[in-house]
């Protein structure tokens, strides 16, 4: 990590979780932007993955079929090797919700607010 300080990055992350949880796709990109911008490596590409898949809800809700499936495969496949990255989050069960939505999509099943991913924390 390239932050200033771990408390920093701490209160930055649960402040775009909690934007992410409350379904504020906007600007939960924009606050996984400005972190994803302090980071390299895996941590980087977790939190590009997340962001992808907040991307793919806000084209989701727009009613970009295509683009939320593309996006979301896209972050999912970013997240998915790398579950052992310790952000303070749950990847694991984070994937396998998103694998299940990626399906939902690619089948056109029709999907509830229970479908909609959540970050949860460890």
């Amino acid at each position: 990590m390239k932050h200033e300080s771990k408390s920093s990055f701490q209160e930055s992350l649960y402040c775009a979780l909690d934007l992410f949880n409350k379904k504020k796709w906007y600007e939960a990109h924009d606050a996984l932007e400005d972190i994803w911008n302090t980071l390299d490596g895996d941590e980087r590409q977790v939190i590009q993955g997340i962001l992808q898949v907040s991307v793919s809800q806000f084209h989701l809700s727009k009613g970009n079929l295509n683009g939320a499936t593309i996006l979301l495969g896209e972050g999912l496949g970013r997240i998915k090797t790398r579950t052992n990255i310790d952000l303070g989050i749950d990847l694991k069960s984070f994937c396998k919700s998103l694998e299940h939505l990626l399906k939902k999509l690619q089948y056109s099943e029709n999907l509830n607010e229970d479908d909609k991913p959540t970050l949860k924390l460890l």
